[in-house]
């Protein structure tokens, strides 16, 4: 995120288009491959997790953050001083709300 600050700075004034981007962190299972057949293959990656972090990054523009984690991420950081809660929010297609996080301020330097 600092690099695209970087490469945007001298961009925006300029008038030329800026870079943006949103990203979710999460941890789960998910499966991976070559799925199709022989006309059409796609490398991909699919399963609950996949789903639950796409709903999470939908977050990112209603939150204004560009980025985001989930509970089971923040677990696996040990959140207590990287990351802050940003509450339960329901995901669509996930049975119960998940708690969102953020980067606490001046956490990535």
């Amino acid at each position: 995120m600092r690099e695209l600050a970087v490469l945007n700075t001298p961009r925006a004034p300029a008038g030329l288009p800026t870079v943006t981007v949103d990203l979710a962190l999460h941890i789960g299972e998910v499966l991976y491959g070559n799925v199709g057949g022989t006309d059409r293959l796609d490398f991909t990656v699919i399963g609950a997790a996949v789903n639950e972090v796409t709903r999470i990054e939908a977050l990112c523009e209603p939150l204004r953050k560009t980025i985001l984690a989930s509970a089971e991420f923040a677990a696996a950081l040990d959140k207590s001083d990287r990351l802050v809660s940003l509450g339960y929010h329901r995901l669509r297609g996930v049975r119960e709300a998940k708690e969102i996080f953020a980067p606490a301020p001046n956490s990535i330097s």
